[in-house]
């Protein structure tokens, strides 16, 4: 159990395929927290007993590796393509249709005790940086990647690293403004429905920030430092 605990949760991730699924059931954020360790992620969160946490990560060993192969393998190029197919183009899908779901909900659920009250123009902002920030790696990051050329990465990198730092904080907001994102029991389909999306966006981002943060920028890094 110890040598799990004091393990960094983004080398978690990384090596032991399907332990996101445990973290996100869990509330522990493996991708801009990733360095710290898995002790230190749930003393975070206030999680006094990490027996079941730690036994649903043993029980994991063995199955299939993370996306169904081990994208610690994977070379640069490759990774990239699956981050441009799985998440970006997926992010510019989903995000128009929660923020259309969130408006009507905020607009016929308005004087609901638990209405998500600026969620809309919280996401239409979301979007926005997303979009910026995805073309920053899509026309200045991505291409330095394929090169390989490491000289100029440190920079770049660092910057990506401090927006998903932002993606992280509104996820948060997101949390905040939807009671972790819990409909209320008398919730319609399209409120439910809204919900599910936030969900999966939420999963999606914190995956798509992992393999940036724990797995893509660290073979960039290592690569300048040779």
């Amino acid at each position: 159990m110890h040598q799990l605990l004091d393990q960094t949760i983004g080398h978690i991730a990384c090596e032991l395929p399907g332990a996101t699924r445990v973290f996100h059931a869990n509330r522990l954020d493996f991708c801009c927290g990733g360095d710290k360790t898995l002790r230190e992620a749930m003393a975070s969160r206030k999680i006094a007993d990490p027996g079941p946490i730690v036994m649903a990560l043993q029980e994991l060993a063995g199955q299939q590796t993370l996306d169904g192969r081990d994208w610690r393998k994977a070379s640069p190029g490759e990774l990239i393509d699956h981050i441009l197919t799985r998440f970006h183009d997926k992010h510019r899908e989903d995000l128009p249709e929660l923020i259309r779901l969130a408006r009507r909900v905020e607009h016929v659920h308005r004087d609901h005790h638990a209405c998500p009250r600026g969620l809309a123009d919280h996401l239409a902002q979301m979007q926005q940086e997303l979009e910026s920030h995805m073309m920053k790696e899509e026309q200045v990051l991505f291409p330095m990647l394929r090169r390989v050329d490491a000289a100029q990465v440190p920079a770049p990198v660092a910057m990506m690293r401090f927006e998903h730092d932002q993606h992280g904080e509104a996820l948060d907001r997101i949390d905040q403004l939807t009671t972790e994102i819990t409909a209320p029991s008398d919730a319609c389909n399209t409120w439910r429905g809204l919900y599910a999306g936030l969900r999966q966006l939420r999963e999606d981002l914190m995956q798509h920030i992992h393999l940036e943060n724990n797995i893509l920028f660290i073979s960039a890094q290592d690569l300048h430092a040779a």
